[in-house]
């Protein structure tokens, strides 16, 4: 039976990616040795690093002054790096997701944090609009899009104040406007790689502000110095990076990648519209086209696991719903196809004339 990913994350790669990172393992470059085990300083690993960074440049368009480093601990680690690199006196957070509420936490260790706007009270299902932010914060911090609750915000912020995104799950899927934002960071499992290697854009002239002595791992001039080589960095998701974005520059870029997830989306919302067993989460402007969340109607909630072991008897892989929203989550990533979303529809057609 043919498989179809919906996973949130660590998600479904290009064919071609996982093929061409496998050779890679069991012999790099015909040198005799897996990409697992050979040294980040070898002579052919460089390029890759160089070519990942080229390659991610041409794609968003980054302007000059601006450095692209790959680092460990994902996002979360990021949550703490980020205020540590550019937190002063005062910076701004907007809460929408668990995400964005554990990055607002973690800068609380390092100055005041003003929270700016919040839904959770409405349990995140939609994206706060028309919000202030104070002229005297030090960044004003986003989450572009959440996994979690299915809200996304597929536009470039025009505030007064230097702008950081956690760009994690919609990083590559759309354009973006590099120069308005002093740092983007993302975990790149969603649209980039393997798990296992966090990109991070920096503005280089706003680095070395902060008035505090930061150990040398958590200064990003430690990392931008050294070309992301000042520890081993994560060998084999680089390279896995690397042929990704190969694969998006192949089809067309991220504007290839944004019509097809929009295309996607609307086929995938409008069945969830059409069909009487089934109801979007959020509301319709804040839908995120990365990460699809719909639950039972309340009449029909009783076929919630049915449909679930459904779904998965038609090859579905994980639609379950977050714990947090319950329901479903299709999330469709770059390599999402429209095979699987129509394969995803036609399940929840067959299922809604079953019941």
């Amino acid at each position: 039976m043919k498989k179809y990913n919906f996973n949130a994350g660590p998600s479904m790669l290009p064919r071609e990616v996982i093929e061409n990172t496998a050779k890679q393992i069991l012999d790099f470059n015909g040198s005799g040795l897996s990409l697992m085990e050979i040294s980040h300083r070898a002579k052919d690993f460089q390029p890759v690093v160089d070519e990942s960074v080229a390659l991610i440049k041409e794609l968003l368009e980054i302007p000059s002054g601006y450095s692209v480093i790959f680092l460990g601990g994902g996002a979360s680690l990021q949550f703490m790096q980020i205020p540590a690199n550019f937190l002063i006196k005062k910076a701004a957070y907007l809460n929408t997701g668990t995400w964005a509420k554990k990055a607002e936490k973690e800068a609380k260790h390092f100055g005041e944090v003003v929270e700016v706007a919040s839904s959770a009270d409405a349990n995140y299902t939609f994206y706060p609009k028309n919000f202030e932010v104070p002229a005297d914060v030090d960044y004003l911090h986003i989450t572009t899009n959440n996994t979690i609750y299915g809200t996304e915000y597929r536009k470039d912020f025009d505030v007064q104040v230097p702008l950081i995104a956690d760009m994690s799950s919609d990083i590559m899927s759309r354009p973006v406007d590099v120069s308005k934002y002093t740092a983007i960071y993302a975990g790149a499992q969603k649209n980039m790689a393997m798990a296992g290697v966090t990109v991070v854009i920096v503005k280089d002239g706003m680095l070395g502000k902060a008035p505090r002595e930061l150990p040398t791992m958590i200064d990003y001039r430690t990392h931008v110095d050294k070309g992301s080589m000042f520890n081993t960095p994560p060998v084999v998701p680089i390279y896995s990076l690397m042929e990704t974005m190969r694969w998006v520059k192949a089809q067309g870029g991220v504007a290839e990648m944004n019509r097809r997830a929009v295309e996607r989306a609307d086929m995938l919302y409008a069945e969830i519209d059409r069909n009487k067993l089934f109801k979007g989460t959020v509301k319709e402007e804040d839908r995120s086209v990365m990460n699809i969340c719909f639950v039972m109607n309340e009449e029909y909630k009783d076929l919630e696991k049915p449909f679930l072991d459904f779904a998965t008897e038609r090859g579905m892989v994980g639609i379950k719903g977050h714990r947090s929203v319950g329901g479903f989550r299709a999330s469709c990533y770059n390599a999402q196809t429209v095979e699987g979303v129509q394969a995803l529809i036609k399940a929840m057609k067959d299922f809604e004339n079953q019941h």
